[in-house]
């Protein structure tokens, strides 16, 4: 079974960056589509990114411009470069995957906190 595992979350200030990582624990399952997905206290969990096995990638509308999303298929790693953070985006950030044989996979998630 694959585990996803997130890190890089953390306290910052306003405009500051944050990049987030999540490893698969296993190299050889294949994952088609990674992404992060976010949840604030007394919210819905939203999309934050998306991003196929072939690069094609797909943004929330609250972090279009502002975050970037990558991965590294030999390491089954996906990334998130958070930029010019807001207060607005503080919230526990989940990895998610689409692990084939095995099917949506989520990590634990990792609290990323914006305030003054």
């Amino acid at each position: 079974q694959v585990q996803l595992v997130e890190s890089g979350g953390g306290s910052v200030q306003p405009g500051e960056s944050l990049r987030l990582s999540c490893a698969a624990s296993r190299t050889t399952f294949s994952i088609n589509a990674m992404g992060w997905y976010r949840q604030a206290p007394g919210k819905q969990r939203e999309l934050v990114a998306t991003i196929t096995s072939g690069g094609g990638t797909n943004y929330g509308d609250s972090v279009k411009g502002r975050f970037t999303i990558s991965r590294d298929n030999a390491k089954n790693t996906v990334y998130l470069q958070m930029n010019s953070l807001k207060s607005e985006d503080t919230a526990v950030y989940y990895c998610y995957g689409n692990v084939r044989r095995q099917g949506d996979t989520w990590g634990q998630g990792t609290q990323v906190t914006v305030s003054s």
